[in-house]
């Protein structure tokens, strides 16, 4: 590429020497006058310039698929700092946007593709989760329309009215991230994604999440919350669950096998990795395609009461070959996850200590204590990795 635009810039310049010469220097000059015409002359330059621009590079698009409550946006506040910059609404636009830009990522939350407000949904007797309250046609457009590098004007869905508000202008990113409930159910915009994640939280951890985020960010009541849960159920187990499927990475919350635990305190987490993808080779512990139960606390990582169980082994998922590596419980020293770094493989880190340093910087983020944090920073480690295969762009580690 660097090659053609310096060409490119060459033509410009002969070019612009020529117009001032008079027509006997040029002959001089080249041997003889072009056989074009001038306006044909144009036409060959103007094709030239579009080979250039043809070779510009597309937006890589990411997925990220969850239910409500489930963490999708303390993922995003880890993954876009791997690529720098504070994420931040359009500037001068509606300061209730769920747009967040940074250096080289834009994240569009998909409920702004909703086509019935929270009234009209009442009025139909439907829930947001149901495909009738989505305008997955509009959807698939925009985020195609990004992917071509083009700009779109996106709806608003305002969470604090349930209205929608008017459209935003939205330029396309480096690395456009879509994140909501249906990013893997319209096979149009499944087939755009280059990478597809999926937050599977189980019901117990999901509840308890969903409360404190409503009840605290939201001003939604406790029996709010639980009736608008209880309403969801059918939905989510018949258009949201099923995507999973369909994701490369899967993060799965469940209660721990440590200790008895009704209240959530600890956390089991596993990652569930496809195997066989062009753009994404599987994290693994000590040896690839083993079979492996560890037990790190000691001397070199501190752990108090349940302590911490990883594991790591092949398995499957809805018939495909999968990895899965898992942490059970948590650990006290942030600063000592590095022991347990230095055993895993493939983790696409670019120097030895990274994940640790990750999570160190976004040590106020929650889940930065157990496997919710480690492997959402891993993740985006992989999604680093995914647009340096695509785009042969190296980014520079912050």
């Amino acid at each position: 590429r660097r090659l053609v635009v310096q060409d490119e810039q060459r033509l410009g310049t002969m070019s612009a020497t020529m117009m001032k010469q008079s027509a006997p220097a040029r002959a001089a000059r080249f041997g003889k006058a072009s056989s074009l015409p001038r306006p044909a002359m144009a036409k060959a330059m103007a094709r030239r310039s579009l080979v250039v621009k043809a070779e510009a590079v597309k937006p890589v698009v990411i997925g990220l698929a969850a239910d409500s409550g489930c963490g999708k946006s303390t993922f995003m506040r880890r993954m876009t700092s791997i690529f720098g910059g504070a994420p931040k609404p359009p500037a001068g636009g509606n300061p209730d946007s769920n747009t967040l830009i940074s250096d080289m990522t834009t994240v569009i939350c998909l409920d702004d593709y909703h086509c019935l407000d929270r009234n009209g949904r009442k009025e139909k007797g439907v829930t947001a989760l149901a495909p009738e309250a989505q305008n997955f046609e509009l959807m698939y457009q925009q985020v195609k329309a990004m992917k071509e590098g083009k700009s779109v004007d996106k709806p608003i869905y305002n969470h604090v009215t349930g209205l929608l508000d008017p459209a935003e202008k939205i330029e396309a990113p480096k690395i456009l991230v879509i994140e909501g409930l249906h990013p893997f159910y319209d096979q149009r915009v499944r087939d755009l994604l280059d990478f597809k994640i999926y937050l599977d939280i189980s019901d117990d951890i999901k509840f308890a999440w969903k409360i404190q985020r409503d009840m605290a960010e939201r001003g939604h009541s406790l029996d709010s919350i639980k009736k608008s849960i209880e309403a969801r159920k059918p939905d989510f187990d018949a258009y949201i669950d099923p995507q999973k499927k369909d994701a490369d990475v899967i993060i799965q919350v469940l209660p721990t096998q440590l200790v008895p635990d009704t209240e959530g305190k600890f956390l089991r987490v596993r990652m569930i990795q496809k195997e066989g993808k062009k753009l994404f080779d599987p994290v693994h512990l000590f040896d690839e395609g083993s079979t492996i139960s560890w037990i790190p606390c000691g001397r070199k990582l501190t752990c108090s009461f349940p302590g911490i169980k990883l594991a790591y082994g092949p398995d499957t998922w809805y018939g495909e070959e999968v990895s899965i590596l898992e942490m059970d419980g948590q650990f006290d020293k942030l600063e000592e996850l590095i022991y347990v770094e230095s055993h895993l493989s493939n983790t696409s880190a670019k120097f030895y200590g990274e994940i640790t340093q990750q999570m160190l910087k976004n040590s106020s983020f929650p889940g930065s204590n157990n496997g919710t944090g480690l492997f959402q920073t891993i993740v985006g480690l992989k999604v680093r990795e995914v647009y340096e295969r695509i785009t042969a762009k190296e980014v520079v580690p912050v």
